[in-house]
C-alpha cells in the first residue's frame, strides 16, 4: 500500500475515456495500479502504457473495489486526473547553494515562496531543473528502467570540489559519474549553468562547457545564465554582480564553444540567456543561433522568438477600420527595450493605435533584478500610477502565479484592475498573442 494515499485523489474523470467507461469518478482514490502499489506518477505513467491493466480504487465511503480496464490502440492514457500531480509529497531540497534565489526572499510573503524543490519527478512534468544531489540510487535506477527522457539537470560546475562549495553538499561531487551514467543508459539530458562571478566562470566555465560537451548527443543542450542577485542577501554568500563588459566577455566565451560545437555537430549546443546580451548592450543572435528554441524556459531566445513571431503576425495580419485608442504594455527592464520597438513597427501600420510601453523597475527585490517574472503587483501598481496608463493594460503572463490571475506578493488582477481603473488584459507568451491583444482580438 502507498505511504500516503491522500496523493492519490482522483480530480477528474475525462467524459468517455477508459476510467469513466470502466465507472471510475471523481473523489476516488487510487491504490494500486498494475501489478503492484503506487508510488508516484513514475508507477502510474509506467504502467498506464499497457493496453490492459488492473486498478485498485478506494471510493469515499471506505469501500474497496478493483477495476479491470481495457485501452483501445487509439488511446494514449486512461482518463484520469489527480488533484497532487506527483501522486506523492513534493521532495525539499537539501543544498545549500550560494546563489540560492529563495535564501534572497524577504520575510512575509506566502509560504509556498520559500519551498525549495530539488524533486526529479517535476523535471519531467514541468521541465524544473533538479541537481541530482537529492536523488538516490534507486531512485536514478526507475529513471533508467522506466526510461525517462530527457532530464534536466543544474549543473553549475563540472569540477567536483568546486560544486560542493557551490551547492554546501557533499553529494554534489557525484556530478559527472551520474551524467555518465545516464548518457550510458541512452537516455538525453538539458543542462544548466547559474553563472556566479569569480566562482565558476572563466576557466571553470570551459571546463564545465567541454566536459559536457564530450557527452553529446546525450546531453543535448547547455543554457548558461547570469546569477539573480535581490537586495535581500544579508548574511549570505558575498556575490558580485557581472557588469557590461563581464558579459560581453562571457557572450565572446560561450559564442566561441557554440561555434566548435556547430562545426562538429551542426548544432550550437551551449546558449547564452538573453540576459546577458541586454547587460552587455548587445543585439540578440538571429533565430538559427538557437536550434529550435529548446532552452526558452532558462530565457533562452525568448525575446528573438517573441520579436520574430510578432512580426510574421504583423506582416500576414490585414488592415482593419479601427478607431482611435491607446494601449499601455507593463513589462521588465530586461523585454522594454524590444517590446518599444514592436510597438514601433505595429503604430506605423495601425497608426489610430497608441502603444505606450512601460518599464517597471523591479525597486521590490532590486534594480539588478530585469525579469518580468519577479515584478510585484506592488511595484507595478505605484509606478503605473505615477506614469499613467491609457484606455487598457497588457500585462505579460509570467507576472502572475501558474493558472492564477495572482502577482508574487498576491496582489491580483482584479484588484489592479480596480485600482487602475482600467480593464488589464493578460498576454500569452506568443507574439500573436501580443499582436491579438493589441488589436484586442
Amino acid at each position: 500500500m502507498p505511504l500516503n494515499t491522500e496523493t492519490h485523489k482522483i480530480s477528474y474523470v475525462r467524459p468517455g475515456s477508459a476510467a469513466d467507461k470502466a465507472g471510475i469518478s471523481k473523489g476516488d482514490m487510487l491504490l494500486e495500479i498494475g501489478d503492484g502499489s503506487l508510488q508516484d506518477i513514475f508507477d502510474y505513467y509506467y504502467y498506464e502504457e499497457s493496453l490492459s491493466l488492473d486498478l485498485l480504487i478506494r471510493h469515499p465511503d471506505g469501500t474497496e473495489e478493483k477495476y479491470h480496464i481495457e485501452k483501445g490502440e487509439e488511446d494514449t492514457d486512461i482518463g484520469l486526473s489527480f488533484e497532487n500531480g506527483l501522486l506523492d509529497d513534493y521532495r525539499s531540497c537539501q543544498n545549500h547553494c550560494m546563489f540560492c534565489f529563495i535564501d534572497q526572499m524577504p520575510p512575509g510573503m506566502r509560504e509556498t515562496l520559500y519551498f525549495k524543490d530539488d524533486d526529479t519527478r517535476l523535471s519531467f512534468l514541468q521541465g524544473n531543473y533538479v541537481t541530482l544531489t537529492n536523488m538516490g540510487e534507486k531512485e536514478l535506477d526507475r529513471v533508467i528502467d522506466y526510461r525517462l527522457s530527457p532530464i534536466n539537470i543544474s549543473v553549475h560546475t563540472t569540477n567536483p570540489s568546486l560544486r560542493v562549495r557551490m551547492l554546501a553538499n557533499k553529494n554534489a561531487a557525484n556530478i559527472m559519474p551520474d551524467i555518465k551514467r545516464i548518457a550510458d543508459a541512452g537516455l538525453t539530458m538539458n543542462t544548466q549553468i547559474v553563472l556566479c562571478k569569480g566562482i565558476n566562470d572563466g576557466a571553470e566555465l570551459d571546463r564545465t562547457i567541454n566536459d559536457l560537451a564530450g557527452f553529446y548527443p546525450y546531453v543535448r543542450s547547455l543554457s548558461v545564465v547570469p546569477v539573480g542577485l535581490t537586495r535581500f542577501r544579508q548574511g549570505l554568500y558575498h556575490l558580485d554582480p557581472f557588469t557590461g563588459d563581464d558579459a560581453g566577455s562571457v557572450i565572446d566565451q560561450i559564442e566561441a564553444a557554440s561555434d566548435l560545437m556547430y562545426e562538429k555537430y551542426n548544432e550550437h549546443f551551449v546558449y547564452p540567456s538573453d540576459e546577458w546580451y541586454l547587460l552587455a548592450g548587445r543585439k540578440l543572435p538571429d533565430s538559427d543561433r538557437y536550434d529550435g528554441f529548446g532552452q526558452l524556459e532558462n530565457g533562452v531566445g525568448m525575446l528573438r522568438l517573441l520579436i520574430d513571431e510578432f512580426n510574421e503576425a504583423l506582416s500576414n495580419e490585414g488592415r482593419h477600420p479601427l478607431r482611435h485608442k491607446s494601449v499601455t504594455i507593463a513589462t521588465g527592464a530586461l523585454a522594454a527595450p524590444f517590446l518599444k520597438e514592436l510597438s514601433y513597427g505595429f503604430m506605423r501600420k495601425y497608426p489610430r493605435i497608441k502603444v505606450d510601453v512601460v518599464t517597471i523597475i523591479n525597486h521590490f527585490f532590486g534594480e539588478q533584478i530585469t525579469v518580468s517574472g519577479l515584478i510585484t503587483g506592488k511595484d507595478l501598481l505605484e509606478q503605473l500610477k505615477e506614469h499613467g496608463v491609457n484606455e487598457r493594460l497588457l500585462i505579460p503572463v509570467n507576472m502572475l502565479r501558474s493558472n492564477e490571475e495572482v502577482f508574487l506578493d498576491d496582489m491580483t488582477v482584479s484588484e489592479l484592475s480596480q485600482a487602475l481603473q482600467v480593464p488589464v488584459t493578460v498576454v500569452k507568451s506568443s507574439g500573436q498573442d501580443l499582436l491579438f491583444a493589441l488589436l484586442d482580438k
